[in-house]
């Protein structure tokens, strides 16, 4: 072999190392844009699944909130009941003891 055919099979070898890491770069940017695209979109649909809790969250405020003003209200009658029974009972009392003093 002459040493003109080595060089060309080093030169060949060379070029083809070189396609070669070519073509591992081109691979790396495409994988590394496709990353940042994923993350993007993971970050989009976490934020839209955070969005999605605070409006559910929302909804049972309002929900408790409803309940509590429910509540609120019959505790007050309750209160009013126990007070008119209060002095339905006391005036009885008073009777009682008036019917009391007559006999005696």
């Amino acid at each position: 072999m002459t040493p003109s055919v080595t060089r060309t099979r080093a030169a060949a070898a060379l070029r083809m190392k070189q396609i070669a890491l070519d073509n591992q770069s081109r691979m790396i940017r495409r994988l590394r844009a496709k990353l940042a695209t994923e993350r993007r979109e993971s970050a989009a649909t976490k934020e839209g699944l955070e969005t999605k809790d605070i409006d559910r969250r929302i909804s049972q405020l309002v929900e408790a909130k409803k309940e509590h003003k429910t509540n609120q209200l019959a505790l007050e009658a309750s209160h009013k009941t126990i007070a008119g029974l209060t002095e339905i009972g006391i005036c009885l009392s008073k009777k009682i003891e008036r019917k009391k003093a007559k006999k005696q």
